[in-house]
């Protein structure tokens, strides 16, 4: 393993399938266990990008290090380093999960003795002993994904890729996957997670970098790009709707602002920079004698920073599925 502050290392990348431009010259970098969330609509980069970071698919310029391994000129390094779990569970449907683990352990190199250990180590620590001897497609969604990322660190990986692992997934599987990223991290791996679920990156990532049109339109902690899109808001839910106007008179007046009604949720809400205005809020609804049944203040979520940040639509030029391009050119 190479010392290094840094796991990831992306400097003017770019790339390009024919006249379409995928990658811009992004750089970013992501620091050893951590998690580094990639966002961005469809066809922005994001699984190009960790697709040149997995050395699959070469750069037309710009560098990239992984592990301080260049991802063109030390390659095998690379990918001595790295796990990749995909969009899609690429597990052999007809073997069962111990064979289906086995059988990468073999391919890495482990003994037939090591790959049953390794594999043994595995289907405990993803809760599948019990499906071990199952074939694999008699696996839920969520039992599948699981014996995917298992697979995926039985080299050990000190970088783990994950590119929209929980696509198609029930909400209690999606959950299991971000315990088991959790733990991952804590363990010291390196996470970068592409994901469409702004509810995953915002509890999951430690960093964000936010893709558009193959270009890096944003960057930092989740607090820190919802600071940026904008400040507090001040919420109060009044228990009697009919009052809802009387509430958005107190909130206009305390925070010298007009603010808004949204008689479907019943909820007044008007920006505040303030803190103290919570309290103060408090007291006049109470003197005006409105009780709530909510009253706070909301930072903006992150699907509200994403849709400020990019125009909200997927692109219809799809750069990642540029494959006949992609087809031609050799791969490290």
């Amino acid at each position: 393993m190479v010392s290094v502050d840094y796991a990831l290392e992306v400097d003017g990348l770019r790339r390009e399938f024919g006249k379409t431009q995928a990658l811009n010259e992004i750089s970013f970098s992501a620091r050893r266990g951590t998690v580094l969330g990639l966002l961005g609509p469809n066809g922005s980069g994001k699984t190009t990008t960790v697709k040149i970071l997995s050395t699959l698919l070469r750069p037309s310029s710009g560098s990239a290090r992984v592990y301080g391994f260049d991802v063109v000129k030390e390659a095998a390094r690379v990918r001595e380093t790295i796990g990749l779990t995909g969009q899609y569970a690429a597990v052999d449907e007809d073997l069962n999960g111990r064979l289906n683990l086995e059988l990468i352990a073999r391919l890495l190199g482990y003994s037939a003795k090591n790959a049953r250990a390794r594999a043994d180590e595995l289907l405990e620590s993803f809760d599948l002993v019990d499906a071990a001897k199952r074939p694999a497609k008699t696996y839920s969604g969520g039992m599948r994904r699981r014996l995917d990322l298992a697979a995926s660190l039985i080299g050990t990986p000190d970088v783990l890729f994950l590119d929209e692992p929980t696509t198609g997934l029930d909400p209690r599987s999606r959950v299991a996957v971000w315990d088991l990223v959790r733990r991952l991290r804590s363990e010291g791996i390196t996470v970068l997670l592409t994901t469409q679920y702004l509810e995953e990156a915002d509890r999951l990532a430690d960093e964000l970098v936010v893709l558009d049109h193959g270009a890096v339109i944003a960057a930092g902690t989740p607090t820190k790009l919802k600071r940026q899109v904008g400040g507090q808001t001040l919420e109060a839910r009044p228990d009697d709707p009919a009052r809802l106007d009387e509430v958005a008179l107190v909130l206009g007046e305390i925070t010298g602002t007009k603010a808004a009604i949204d008689a479907d949720t019943g909820v007044v809400a008007v920006p505040a920079a303030d803190p103290a205005v919570l309290s103060a809020a408090s007291d006049r609804l109470g003197i005006a004698g409105i009780t709530v049944a909510a009253l706070g203040l909301r930072q903006p979520s992150l699907d509200e920073v994403f849709f400020s940040l990019t125009d909200g639509t997927p692109q219809e030029r799809t750069a990642e599925d540029a494959t006949e391009h992609a087809k031609k050119e050799s791969l490290v």
